[in-house]
């Protein structure tokens, strides 16, 4: 995490309060160029070489990870920095910059002499950008706790916010936990003229298939993206790689050992737990790529020891429970020396690996059926008894007609009960429980007329990747002290990715196929051929037997009902289904629920 705070006012001083808030407390060690106090602007990076400022009084930060696409603006760079050359790229593009820069990285320029502030995200949101106006200024922070703490800003509990982490087990942006914050998107930018402020997309996927393309050639095109990407990101520091043992992870880690033997430390989760431990995979990936294997076994008792700190680290509730993994991962690769860690984050939403795009394809077989075949069928199988082999097929035909990407969340938890039965009513009238969906059929509707598989896959670029996996990952290496980088998400394979027919990518049932055949003869067959797992933590199963896990579960859920928004019989029900249902799946409910008033209680 590369963190940043800011303000600025086209007609005012910067407020003592202000400034006393975002700059460093007198005293402290301030490494040079990690500050910049003047008439009306306030900005402080945690990175030397993040900011840069000219006579006229223009100031640009820049943070992350960003390469340059314009060659004269890379000349600077190399010579005077980044934030140097986004300061030249400024005065020579406008509002423009963003597309010459790559990488993930959060821009801003504060424009006195042109009366504006101009900030934006890289093309997938990897790194985070906080505003919210304050004093009659624009603030704008890497972290939404940053921003909390300034005078004027409403940092109240927007329960809009919520209800969508409750649906998501994450807030979405442009929300945030507080009423008075917004989140710039992904690919997005904002401009701010005082009382005008203006926010859009700057960047959107051309998603236009080779049709009839060569697979091999495009295969060894993508290979060589992959060895580009990982070999521009693992120089001048000293690496290593996350490996779970799956596609992607295996896959970084390979090309990371083969372009830089001496980095060819792996690290891994395990779980003694039958279902959850996948280190027979990353150790079948190690011994082909002759990696140093590092593995951690994940404990209940460890989950107990680091979960309020996870969470508390967090600036929103975040209720993906994969973060324990996460950073019991990062925190291993830091304790060998590791600086920076590439994680395998993104293959499975550029080239079709979650199981939910083969399952939305099975459903296009109904919708291909003639109408008048289908609707009179249709109509008759819904009409029977939900029981047996019958009720499956009326399940199926419901499922089929509710379009995308609505359809996406038929099994949303939010979806399978009422919400006056979960909700109080007082929280219910301060809603919109259609948010989630409307906002899940804007991005849709952003894909404009690529596949329905290709759609899919660009909604998951900000719901599965920005506001949650990356957010799991970064937060979590940032607090084990290591940074990490996503070669698979390199704007070039991003990019490379919208070519790939979708038939090549999803042919029949065959997830990933495209990826694989590329990647046959380089990874191992055991790891072509498994399942899809991932770091996932067996919490739910874990809570049934583990005393201090089950009662600070309690805790916080008897805790939450008293704040108003859930009705206390939910809360007694949530935790009565775990006990005697499906340990897993009701487990992953009363996780979020907990992480939600850890949160709370301390950042409210």
């Amino acid at each position: 995490m590369h963190a940043f705070r800011g303000w600025h006012s086209l007609d005012r001083p910067v407020p003592d309060a202000v400034q006393a808030a975002l700059l460093p407390p007198a005293g402290s060690v301030v490494a040079p160029g990690t500050t910049r106090s003047a008439p009306g602007t306030v900005l402080c990076a945690e990175h030397p070489g993040a900011l840069a400022h000219d006579e006229a009084g223009r100031c640009a930060l820049l943070v992350g990870h960003p390469q340059w696409r314009d060659g004269a603006l890379a000349s600077v760079a190399r010579r005077h920095g980044d934030a140097a050359a986004a300061l030249a790229g400024w005065q020579r593009f406008g509002n423009g910059l963003p597309e010459r820069l790559a990488g993930d990285f959060s821009l801003v320029i504060v424009d006195a002499p042109g009366g504006c502030v101009f900030a934006a995200t890289d093309r997938i949101g990897r790194q985070p950008l906080y505003h919210a106006h304050c004093a009659g200024g624009l603030a704008f922070a890497s972290s939404a706790e940053a921003l909390a703490r300034l005078p004027g800003v409403d940092a109240s509990i927007r329960p809009q916010a919520v209800h969508a982490y409750l649906y998501f087990h994450m807030v979405p942006s442009p929300l945030t936990i507080h009423a008075g914050i917004d989140k710039l998107p992904g690919a997005h930018r904002l401009e701010w003229r005082g009382a005008d402020c203006d926010i859009a997309c700057w960047w959107q996927p051309q998603f236009r298939e080779e049709t009839g393309a060569d697979a091999g050639r495009l295969g060894r095109e993508m290979r060589a993206l992959i060895d580009n990407a990982v070999a521009d990101l693992a120089a001048g520091h000293r690496c290593g790689a996350f490996l779970s043992g799956g596609l992607d992870s295996s896959t970084v880690a390979g090309v990371l050992a083969r372009l830089k033997p001496a980095d060819a430390d792996t690290f891994s989760i395990g779980f003694d737990v039958p279902g959850y431990d996948e280190t027979g995979f990353a150790r079948i990936a190690a011994g082909r790529f002759g990696t140093r294997q590092h593995v951690y076994y994940v404990s209940a008792d460890d989950v107990l020891a680091a979960v309020q700190d996870i969470s508390a680290h967090y600036d929103e509730p975040f209720g993906n429970s994969s973060a324990i993994p996460a950073y019991y991962c990062a925190r291993l690769a830091r304790e060998a020396g590791v600086e920076r860690l590439l994680a395998g984050d993104g293959g499975d939403e550029l080239f079709a690996g979650n199981e939910r795009y083969l399952k939305q394809k099975v459903f296009e077989h109904w919708l291909r059926l003639p109408p008048a075949l289908r609707e009179p069928l249709g109509a008759g199988l819904k009409a029977l008894p939900a029981i047996g082999a019958l009720g499956k097929a009326a399940s199926y035909v419901r499922q089929a007609e509710t379009p995308l990407p609505e359809r996406l969340e038929t099994y949303n938890f939010l979806h399978r009960i009422p919400a006056a039965t979960m909700f109080e009513p007082d929280f219910l009238q301060a809603v919109d429980t259609g948010w989630p969906l409307g906002w899940l059929r804007r991005l849709w509707t952003q894909a404009g007329e690529a596949s329905a598989l290709n759609r899919m896959m660009y909604l998951d670029w900000q719901r599965t990747l920005a506001d949650n996996d990356l957010r799991k990952v970064e937060r979590t290496c940032a607090l084990a002290g290591v940074d990490v980088v996503y070669p698979l998400l390199d704007d070039r394979l991003i990019e490379f990715s919208c070519r790939v027919p979708s038939a090549l990518k999803l042919p029949g049932s065959r997830l990933r196929d495209f990826y694989k055949q590329a990647m046959r003869g380089f990874l191992p067959e055991e790891i072509l051929n498994k399942s899809k797992h991932g770091f996932g933590l067996p919490f739910g199963i874990w809570m049934r037997s583990h005393a201090g896990l089950r009662a600070l579960a309690g805790d916080s859920l008897q805790k939450l009902a008293r704040r108003g928004w859930l009705r206390p019989g939910f809360i007694d029900e949530a935790l009565g289904l775990h006990g005697s249902g499906h340990a897993a799946y009701y487990g992953e409910l009363v996780w979020v629920l907990m992480m939600l008033e850890l949160w709370l209680d301390t950042h409210v």
